[in-house]
C-alpha cells in the first residue's frame, strides 16, 4: 500500500497537518515516536493568545486556529475553555502600550476591552492592589488543557476521518525515488508515500542532522511550575508586566520604546522570565515560565536540570502579582522547544519534491500551528481549503 502522505511527529503541527490534509482529501498515516506526545505540545501552558503577535501572518494563524479549536470542542470536546486573556500593567508605560495596542487591533476588527485598576481587581480579588494599574482584556481568546487537547483532537482524527495514527514507532530513515518516498521504521519496516511531511520538533540527531547543524536553530529551555488545587477562581489566561516587555506584539507599538527601564527587573529579564498564570480545571494554577537557549548542534542534552535559582525568581515575582499565601506547590517541569535564531520564523525545506520539513515554530506553536499547517498544506498542493 502507497499512502498519500505520512506525517511524522504527534505534536500540534504534526497532528494539524494531518487534519488538514485528511480536508484537502489525502489518505494521511500520521508517526509517533512515543506513546503520547511527550514534548512542547504537552508542556506549555496551553494559552491561546493571537494577542501576543504583531498584527500579520501569524497573529491571523493564531486567529484562525482560536475558532477551529473552539469549532472542535463543540463537536467533539477537546478542553478548551473561552474565558479570555488578561494582560495586567504594573506601571503608567505598560498601561500605555496596551492602550496603544487596543486602538491597533481595533483597527484589524480583534476586539479587547481596557480595564482599569478596579475592573482588574474586581476581575480577581487575589491580585495585589500596588501590582495593579490597568489592564487589557481579550474576550475571544481561549485557554485549553494541553495534554486532553491534542489527545483529543487526535482521537477524533482515528475515529471520525481517514487519519491512521501509529504510535510507538519511530522513523530511522526516508529515502525518495522518482515514483514514492520511502520511510524506514526502526525495525525494519518501510512505509511508502507520495509525500512525506517531518514534523520533529527539537529531535535533531536522527532524520537529516546535516541540513539542521547547518540551520540557524536553537533550543529553548522553560521552566514552570503548577500549584496544588485552590480555593479560589482565576479564570482565563492572565499575562502580566514583563510579557508586556517580552511579547513581540507590544514592539509594535510607539509607545514600547517609552516603557520604563526601572521596571524591567535586570535578574528576571537575564533569565527570560515574564510571568504567565492559568488555572487548569482541577483547580491548580500552572505559573512561569524562563527560557534559556542553546544552539541546535547542543540541544540542551546536558540541560535538563532545574534551575532553583529560576524557580525561586519566578515564584517571588508571582507572589508580587497575586495573594498566593497558603498555596502549595505541586510540580516543577521543564519544557524545550525548537525556534529560529534572529527574524527567521520557522524552519521550512523541501527535499526532492516529497520530503515536507517543517519546524522550529517556537513557542508559537499552541497558539499558531493550526493556522500555519492549513495555509502550508493549500501551498504546497496549491488547492485552497474551505
Amino acid at each position: 500500500m502507497t499512502w498519500d502522505v505520512v506525517v511524522i511527529g504527534g505534536g500540534a503541527l504534526g497532528t494539524f497537518h494531518a487534519y488538514h490534509l485528511e480536508k484537502l482529501g489525502k489518505k494521511v498515516l500520521m508517526l509517533e515516536k512515543d506513546l503520547a506526545p511527550r514534548e512542547a505540545t504537552v508542556r506549555n501552558f496551553g494559552q491561546v493568545v493571537p494577542s501576543g503577535f504583531p498584527i500579520g501572518r501569524w497573529h491571523y494563524y493564531g486567529r484562525y486556529s482560536t475558532q477551529l479549536y473552539k469549532e472542535l470542542q463543540a463537536k467533539v470536546g477537546i478542553g478548551i475553555q473561552s474565558n479570555g486573556s488578561l494582560y495586567i500593567a504594573s506601571d503608567s508605560s505598560e498601561m500605555n502600550v496596551l492602550e496603544e495596542i487596543h486602538q491597533r487591533f481595533g483597527d484589524v476588527d480583534y476586539s479587547s476591552t481596557l480595564f482599569s485598576k478596579s475592573d482588574v481587581l474586581n476581575y480577581s480579588d487575589r491580585f495585589k492592589s500596588d501590582y495593579v494599574v490597568g489592564g487589557l482584556y481579550f474576550p475571544q481568546e481561549v485557554s485549553a488543557d494541553p495534554r486532553q487537547m491534542i489527545a483529543n483532537v487526535q482521537r477524533y482524527l482515528t475515529e471520525s476521518t481517514s487519519v491512521e495514527i501509529r504510535y510507538r514507532t519511530t522513523v530511522i530513515d526516508i529515502t525518495t525515488n522518482d515514483k514514492v518516498a520511502t520511510v524506514v521504521l526502526a525495525g525494519g519496516e518501510k512505509i511508502s508515500a507520495n509525500d512525506v511531511f517531518l514534523c520533529n520538533g527539537r529531535d535533531f540527531n536522527v532524520l537529516f542532522p546535516s541540513e539542521f547543524n547547518a540551520a540557524n536553530i536553537e533550543v529553548s529551555k522553560l521552566q514552570m511550575m503548577s500549584t496544588q488545587p485552590v480555593d479560589f477562581n482565576l479564570k482565563g489566561n492572565i499575562l502580566t508586566g514583563l510579557t508586556i516587555r517580552r511579547y513581540e506584539s507590544f514592539k509594535m507599538c510607539d509607545s514600547y520604546k517609552n516603557l520604563d527601564p526601572a521596571n524591567s527587573l535586570p535578574e528576571l529579564t537575564k533569565e527570560g522570565i515574564h510571568i504567565l498564570f492559568k488555572q487548569s480545571p482541577d483547580g491548580s494554577i500552572i505559573i512561569g515560565d524562563s527560557h534559556s537557549y542553546a544552539d541546535v548542534s547542543q540541544g540542551f542534552d546536558a540541560g535538563f536540570d532545574e534551575n532553583v535559582r529560576i524557580n525561586e525568581l519566578i515564584i517571588e515575582e508571582a507572589n508580587r502579582i497575586l495573594d498566593l499565601s497558603g498555596v502549595k506547590m505541586r510540580n516543577y517541569w521543564s519544557g524545550f522547544y525548537a525556534q529560529m535564531k534572529g527574524d527567521e520564523e520557522i524552519f521550512e525545506k523541501t527535499i526532492d519534491n516529497r520530503i515536507h520539513i517543517v519546524t522550529g515554530i517556537g513557542g508559537k506553536g499552541m497558539t499558531a500551528s493550526a493556522g500555519y499547517a492549513k495555509e502550508n498544506v493549500e501551498r504546497i498542493y496549491e488547492k485552497t481549503l474551505a
